[in-house]
């Protein structure tokens, strides 16, 4: 029995000694898997005060660069004007009648004294032939009668009457050719021809308008100018005129009429400026952009275009300057945003009359993107060439 009791007994103690085993075992893994998650936590605290504690520094931005140059710019005068033509008029007939033949083509060239248009003049042909016939008639009644007067055989008064019967049908024939002549109309110049207004057997009346005709080798450009500008315009200045109709083309002349005098409505001084035109681009009408040179030239900076930031508030341009790290000594590039005054444009220039000084370094293209104190480096290798005179490459 004894025996029996100490085996119950042993039996009992390795039944509670086991889940305790188990429940031990179980608060080590946990207090473990706590330590872990404790350690990581800490590390990522670190590394995020770390994080927060260095400042964040931005790559460079690449940009292209542009020197702020000073260029001899002779100052202008600018206006809108129109085209007229040297010689232009439109062709009309003197005479009325019926159009027999047209002599020429729709566009074409004329050159003086060629025929356009001619008109039906065969009663006038009948007339003269008559009138030819009364002329032989007289001038054989003249000489006879100048060699009876030779012999006195008449009186000088028979032979004056029949001298003035012979001026008379002479006259005759004369009137009907330069009749005959005015049904024909001629080209009173060379040049070129527009759309005929007349059609072959069409009648017409004296004054019926035939064609226009224009002399395009040389042109005027008519425009106007403030009077203020009266004292700066002379004779003589070149003048170069620019057609929204003909892109990256630049024609020259010179001014060679003002008028004498202003406009009492809209208080400007007409000029009139004469061009040549040899390739016949320019046509009367055409609406022009015009400047006078003026022959005072002045020191101004220039940039491109394409360096302005255009904004309501002011325009502004990046400028590139350098900087040197205090602790490290490193030197690196950064912009600062300089406000500037913009003058005229020329090309793909612009004059700058405030704000920058010859010799400063500006970023030249995309300035949208920019901002104050961006650190930066220059590479010029793709962009753009901007000209004075820029020519696109479709003209």
């Amino acid at each position: 029995m004894h025996d029996v009791a100490k085996g119950v007994s042993k039996v009992s103690k390795q039944s509670t000694a086991g889940p305790r085993r188990r429940w031990r075992s179980l608060a080590l893994a946990i207090s473990l898997l706590i330590g872990i998650v404790v350690f990581v936590f800490g590390i990522k605290v670190l590394q995020i005060g770390k994080m927060m504690s260095t400042p964040m520094v931005m790559p460079p931005t690449t940009v292209s660069s542009a020197v702020v140059k000073e260029e001899d710019w002779a100052p202008t005068l600018s206006a809108i004007g129109s085209v007229s033509a040297v010689q232009g008029a439109v062709v009309s007939t003197e005479l009325g009648g019926v159009v027999a033949e047209i002599d020429f083509q729709n566009g074409g060239v004329a050159k003086k004294g060629d025929v356009l248009v001619r008109l039906d003049s065969s009663a006038e042909e009948a007339q003269l032939r008559t009138a030819e016939a009364d002329l032989e008639l007289a001038k054989a009644n003249l000489e006879r009668e100048r060699g009876l007067a030779a012999r006195k055989v008449v009186s000088q008064q028979e032979f004056d009457a029949a001298q003035s019967t012979f001026g008379q049908k002479q006259g005759a024939v004369d009137n009907m050719h330069a009749f005959i002549t005015k049904k024909e109309v001629r080209a009173p110049f060379d040049g070129m021809l527009g759309i005929r207004q007349v059609n072959v057997g069409q009648m017409i009346n004296s004054g019926q308008q035939v064609v226009q005709l224009t002399a395009l080798d040389r042109v005027y450009v008519d425009f106007a100018l403030p009077q203020q500008n009266l004292p700066k315009l002379g004779t003589g200045y070149e003048a170069r005129v620019h057609a929204d109709a003909l892109p990256g083309h630049e024609f020259k002349g010179k001014v060679t009429a003002i008028n004498s005098m202003v406009d009492a409505v809209t208080r400007n001084i007409g000029v009139q400026a004469t061009l040549e035109n040899p390739d016949h681009e320019l046509r009367p009408g055409m609406f022009v952009k015009v400047d006078v040179i003026l022959p005072d030239k002045s020191k101004t900076l220039v940039i491109p275009g394409s360096a302005v930031s255009y904004a309501p508030y002011g325009n502004s341009v990046f400028v590139i300057e350098k900087k040197k790290d205090p602790k490290t000594g490193k030197e690196s590039q950064s912009l600062r945003q300089a406000f500037v005054r913009i003058g005229e444009a020329r090309g793909d220039f612009v004059a700058i009359t405030e704000g920058l000084k010859a010799g400063d370094v500006v970023v030249s293209t995309g300035v949208f993107k920019l901002r104050n104190g961006m650190p930066v480096v220059i590479n010029n290798d793709l962009a753009p060439k901007p000209q004075l005179n820029p020519k696109p490459m479709d003209s």
